[in-house]
């Protein structure tokens, strides 16, 4: 316990490796083949190949503060790009860049609200078209000017024309024949023909999708900066947007799903699941069993930067002790989707695996006994280490997940299996001999363990 309780104190670890500056998007994230080839790219390129950084000075955001909420409020298109463009430049920073004169943004007023209200207008439209009401057509009435339905449009039927009250019926404003095979519809309405305004068409749809993928990608970057941390991670409108987009990543854009995770993940050491049951106002509704739903169905995904986000973030969420009666009860699942993670060629995939196990195993003893007795743990784990992985602090950690593993007496007689091989690695590798040795020790020199007394040596 003393290890979560420096866990705990010591910030944003969480038992696994602190996030890169800047992590991939999921493979195919986007529309064709070249947007998958270039987040592949963008994930692979190094940290020098990110560009350079935008310092600009506090001043800017103190004189147009108020101007950035107002834009975002605004519902206009100029306006909102201005914004969105503007947000996401004060918002990038490379890994090494400190920024002492910048302000948090997240602390000015009401502009978290305003990116989560761009994120919830996306939301609101986003239901498969299969799910959406169809238009009904309107006849009754189709020859007279007023139907009484009060959407004189919908009563023309197929042709799409659109009458004013204060024009005769000779005055319409399109033909009704067809031309070339091809029926015009023309809209003559202000708001349709505004170009600063969004519609609800296809077009309009693609513009708000790649809004609230920009304000999703703002707060991303914001959940990385420790001044913005305390205020999201207590907001409860903002974890509950990014819950839900997690939530919905089966009809969700993608790259909106791995923006809400990263930026949960982000939040996670400071993250206590009992907000969704405070007094704070809600807007979506979430629970703490919601949350932790959401997040097994990223963990069981295909996509590797949904699984590894997720590992990482239950390791990180178990650290505080308020978070564990949500836990627990989907642990079977936890355990064993981590352990099959560890089998996985992916280096990054067996590092978040083994730093959330390493967390888990120090919980209780019903979570140690479980992880030692579902099959091939203990097989992937001595793999990780005589591989090894390239990460040395990863190998460690899983000798240590072992150690804790070997400490409970029913665990005893399944680690005895594993004598030689613990036994190699005392002699073959310096790096981990202490804590094997702990471990023959642990195995073997126990009196209450008969078999252990009569095959044991190295307790002598």
């Amino acid at each position: 316990m003393q290890k979560r309780e420096q866990a705990k104190s010591g910030g944003a670890s969480g038992g696994g490796a602190a996030p890169p500056a800047k992590r991939g998007r999921p493979f195919g994230s986007g529309n064709n083949s070249a947007s998958a080839a270039a987040s592949a790219a963008d994930s692979a390129a190094p940290s020098t190949l990110l560009g350079p950084s935008l310092h600009v000075h506090n001043s800017f955001a103190d004189q147009n503060n108020k101007r950035i909420v107002l834009a975002l409020q605004s519902g206009l298109k100029s306006e909102l790009t201005w914004a969105l463009n503007t947000l996401t430049l004060l918002s990038f920073k490379e890994k090494d860049d400190m920024r002492k004169d910048a302000t948090p943004l997240a602390k000015i007023p009401g502009l978290l609200d305003a990116l989560l209200q761009v994120i919830d207008d996306w939301r609101d439209i986003a239901l498969p078209k299969d799910l959406a009401k169809t238009t009904r057509v309107r006849t009754l009435g189709a020859n007279s000017l007023v139907t009484g339905f009060g959407n004189e449009y919908q009563a023309l039927g197929s042709t799409g024309t659109l009458h004013h009250a204060g024009l005769g019926p000779g005055s319409a404003s399109t033909d009704p024949s067809p031309q070339n095979g091809v029926t015009k519809s023309r809209f003559s309405e202000l708001w349709h023909d505004e170009d600063s305004l969004f519609n609800l068409d296809d077009e309009g749809r693609t513009e708000k999708q790649q809004c609230a993928v920009a304000a999703s990608n703002i707060m991303r970057n914001f959940s990385f900066m420790p001044d913005n941390e305390v205020i999201m991670a207590q907001h409860r409108h903002c974890l509950e947007t990014a819950f839900q987009c997690i939530e919905d990543h089966l009809i969700e854009d993608e790259e909106v799903v791995t923006n809400a995770l990263e930026t949960i993940v982000n939040l996670a050491p400071l993250l206590d699941l009992r907000i969704f049951s405070s007094s704070k106002p809600s807007f979506i509704k979430i629970t703490e069993k919601r949350a932790v739903q959401a997040i097994m169905g990223m963990l069981g995904s295909t996509v590797k930067a949904w699984h590894c986000a997720a590992a990482e973030l239950l390791g990180r969420l178990i650290i505080n002790p308020d978070n564990e009666p949500f836990l627990l009860p989907f642990f079977p699942q936890i355990h064993k989707r981590l352990i099959d993670l560890i089998s996985l060629p992916a280096f990054d995939a067996q590092a978040a695996a083994i730093g959330a196990l390493y967390n888990l195993a120090e919980v209780n003893m019903d979570c140690r006994l479980k992880i030692a007795s579902e099959r091939w743990a203990i097989d992937r784990l001595l793999k990780v280490i005589k591989t090894p992985h390239p990460v040395p602090e990863v190998c460690r950690k899983a000798a240590m997940i072992l150690e804790s593993l070997v400490s409970e007496p029913q665990n005893r007689t399944l680690l005895l299996a594993y004598e030689n091989a613990f036994a190699e690695i005392l002699f073959t590798d310096g790096r981990y001999s202490d804590t094997f040795a702990r471990i023959l020790y642990e195995l073997t020199s126990r009196p209450n363990n008969k078999v252990a007394t009569a095959r044991g040596i190295w307790g002598m």
